[in-house]
């Protein structure tokens, strides 16, 4: 299989999983909350804040989304690697809140570290198309 078509199928996954996640932090954040790693879920007017991370996530999958559907892949190369910040950050602060080990590394680590791997892939694709010479046109006789 083509480097290309890996790379698509990789970036698809994660557009398709990150807005999965994203939703259901939006329409169910009470049963999805558990999930995310922290030892205890905002009580209070603090559900708000699962809404809103439900809504980045939604986010970021459309940012790659639209960068894999117009073609763009060098911009997309780079957003997987900037996007990969987020799922760092998630991870860091559930550690930082005493949350689950296994999940902070497991799900947001493994996560984020895969995006960087898909990020470096899809530059890696574009660098070598980059770098073919073009082939002058034949001139008339």
């Amino acid at each position: 299989m083509a480097l290309k078509k890996i790379n698509t199928v990789l970036t698809a996954a994660f557009i398709l999983f990150i807005l999965w996640f994203g939703a259901e932090f939006i329409l169910s954040p009470e049963t999805t909350a558990p999930g995310f790693g922290l030892p205890s879920r905002p009580s209070g007017d603090g559900g708000g804040f699962l809404v809103v991370k439900g809504i980045r996530d939604v986010v970021l999958a459309l940012v790659l989304g639209v960068l894999l559907v117009t073609g763009h892949r060098r911009a997309l190369g780079w957003v997987l690697l900037v996007e990969a910040l987020a799922a760092y950050g998630d991870m860091t602060t559930v550690l930082a809140h005493h949350g689950s080990v296994a999940t902070a590394f497991g799900v947001h680590g493994l996560t984020a570290t895969l995006m960087v791997v898909n990020g470096l892939l899809v530059l890696g694709e574009t660098r070598k198309v980059a770098s073919v010479p073009a082939t002058p046109a034949p001139q008339p006789a």
